[in-house]
């Protein structure tokens, strides 16, 4: 499968999430849990500008923070707390495909800022796309877009 990888400069993104720690193998249940519970916060909270869902990645040991994107910070409702994505350079791609195979981006990310020489800041996370029911006939479509966050570049700090 390609990977085209871009370098982008991201501003931070308001979240509504949880926090939780789980095992690789706990993802695949814990992620949606976790979306429909805030989702469930968002729709009862009457949140205006709510958009999709994240999965934020904060270290090797699955720390993460799950929830909704926001155009606005959020003031908290019981165990779902106001949150943001990192702001500044990131390699990000974009994933078509089951969710199973997300790993092949992360995968082709790693590679791509290794052979760049770009140093991974420590945090990345998967933003996935609205659900369409064209996807549930052709899952080839299922769009997840999947960044990490990279130390700053002498070019990008101003320095040299």
């Amino acid at each position: 499968m390609q990977h085209d990888v871009r370098l982008e400069q991201l501003d931070a993104r308001p979240l509504a999430v949880v926090r939780r720690r789980a095992s690789a193998r706990e993802l695949a249940r814990v992620v949606p849990e976790a979306c429909g519970l805030v989702w469930n916060v968002v729709r009862a909270q009457n949140l205006a500008g709510a958009g999709r869902h994240v999965a934020l990645y904060w270290d090797d040991q699955i720390n993460l923070e799950i929830g909704v994107e926001l155009e606005t910070p959020f003031a908290g409702y019981g165990e779902v707390v106001a949150s943001a994505t990192p702001a500044g350079p990131v390699a990000v791609l974009t994933h078509f495909g089951l969710y199973d195979r997300l790993h092949e981006a992360h995968r082709a990310i790693r590679r791509w800022c290794a052979n760049q020489g770009r140093d991974l800041a420590g945090p990345n996370w998967e933003i996935y796309g609205h659900w369409d029911d064209e996807w549930n006939a052709d899952p080839s479509k299922i769009r997840t877009d999947v960044f990490y966050l990279l130390r700053p570049s002498g070019a990008e700090t101003g320095r040299s």
